[in-house]
């Protein structure tokens, strides 16, 4: 680092260049230009390791082993906070545009393959430090999975059982209302191929918020209750029915 010998000089630094040393390693990487003076590789490094963690305590010491590089778990948050609200703000901007498109009319669907489009999607509540104003610290992380017929590879193993494999598949997550997370869903979908493939399908549920979402950005597409949920479904029904002080057993189809 260095600094003006006199008073005068420094002055004189600090009105043409408004600092007070110059650091000439951090100008020639262009250090001065990127918050926490560390280069966007590093930041990126730091973020990639924070969300593969429990904790950025956790991501420190995995950032050292990993790279031997030192940074303390405090500026590991901050970086990560800047960098997802970068990405955040973009996934946002790229949802409201795709949104705009389809309920403009402006997007064609040419239905070019002939394979399946699979959109699965499904809401778990959970627990945060911020308060609604209900009061209440829970909220629904919403979640949604895309993938293409393109991308499930088949084969059978040594027992002859067929076994498949998603090769590639995209996620998006969202903590809100349905009104924002379809929106990111949409152009998810829309990033994958939807309006190409012949078939659309959408896998849930059963929740009212997925039908109604389904009704709305994706008209075409097949809804199918996903088996779990189904059997869960039939048991509440049966037991509706057939009761634990019943004697009649069950119709078995």
């Amino acid at each position: 680092m260095l600094r003006p010998k006199t008073r005068k000089d420094s002055d004189l630094l600090l009105k043409l260049d408004k600092t007070t040393a110059v650091v000439p390693m951090d100008q020639y990487l262009r250090l001065t230009d990127l918050p926490f003076k560390i280069t966007a590789t590093a930041m990126l490094e730091a973020a990639y390791w924070a969300q593969n963690q429990c904790s950025y305590q956790a991501a420190e010491e995995a950032l050292f082993r990993a790279r031997g590089i030192r940074i303390n778990d405090d500026t590991v948050r901050h970086i990560t906070n800047t960098i997802g609200g970068i990405v955040f703000e973009k996934d946002c901007e790229n949802a409201k545009s795709a949104y705009e498109k389809i309920t403009s009319g402006k997007l064609s669907f040419p239905y070019k393959k002939s394979g399946i489009l699979y959109i699965e999607t499904d809401g778990a509540s959970i627990n945060t430090r911020y308060k609604d104003k209900n009061g209440s610290t829970w909220r629904e992380n919403k979640l949604g999975i895309v993938f293409s017929s393109d991308n499930i590879y088949s084969w059978h193993n040594k027992r002859g059982e067929l076994q498949h494999q998603i090769q590639k598949k995209e996620y998006v997550s969202y903590i809100g209302s349905v009104e924002e997370f379809q929106k990111h869903l949409l152009a998810c979908a829309l990033r994958n191929g939807y309006g190409n493939y012949k078939e659309t399908v959408i896998l849930g549920d059963g929740a009212a918020w997925i039908r109604n979402m389904k009704d709305l950005l994706f008209p075409d597409a097949q809804q199918i209750l996903d088996f779990c949920h189904l059997c869960e479904n039939v048991y509440k029904f049966a037991k509706d029915i057939y009761d634990s002080t019943s004697k009649t057993p069950p119709i078995v189809a």
